[in-house]
C-alpha cells in the first residue's frame, strides 16, 4: 500500500526526496545536485509517495510557483523498482489537487521527450517548440486545472 504525502522542506524526508531525485533524474545524465538549489526550494511544495510496508520513499516531485495563476511541476521521480505501478500518475494527480486548492489555474512543466506521451495521457498538451537545456530536448507541457 502506498500513500501520497506533503513533505516538509528541510526534513529527513526532504533529504530522501533530494537523494531520490538525484539517483533517478540527475545521476544517469552525469549531472550533480547543487546545494545552492536548496535555498530556492524552501518556497516549493514537495510531495512524496511512501511505501506503507517499509515506510520507504518510492517517488516524489516538486511544485514551484511561477506566478499567481501558474505553478510548475518539476523533478517527478519514481524509484526504478516501482516504475509502472501507477506511482507517477498518483503523484501528479495529488499535485494537481494541491495546486488547485492553493488557487492555481494552470500547471506547466518541461518534459523530456521520453515522457511526453505519459503526460499527454494525463491531460497535458504540448505548447510551443521543443527546446534544449543542458544538452537535453524538452517539450513545454501545460494543463488547465
Amino acid at each position: 500500500m502506498k500513500k501520497i504525502v506533503d513533505i516538509e522542506f528541510g526534513s529527513s524526508r526532504y533529504d530522501e526526496l533530494v537523494e531520490l531525485r538525484y539517483k533517478i533524474l540527475l545521476e544517469p545524465l552525469g549531472l550533480k545536485f547543487l546545494d545552492s538549489f536548496r535555498d530556492k526550494e524552501i518556497s516549493y511544495l514537495h510531495i512524496g509517495c511512501i511505501e506503507s510496508l517499509d515506510d520507504k520513499l518510492v517517488g516524489g516531485l516538486i511544485l514551484a510557483p511561477v506566478n499567481d495563476k501558474e505553478i510548475r511541476l518539476m523533478q517527478v521521480a519514481v524509484d526504478t523498482v516501482h516504475q509502472g505501478e501507477g506511482v507517477g500518475k498518483a503523484l501528479v494527480a495529488y499535485a494537481e489537487k494541491r495546486a488547485k486548492e492553493a488557487g492555481y489555474s494552470q500547471i506547466v512543466m518541461h518534459a523530456m521527450l521520453s515522457v511526453v506521451h505519459f503526460y499527454e495521457k494525463l491531460g497535458y498538451h504540448q505548447e510551443g517548440d521543443l527546446f534544449e537545456e543542458q544538452g537535453l530536448t524538452f517539450a513545454k507541457m501545460v494543463k488547465k486545472l
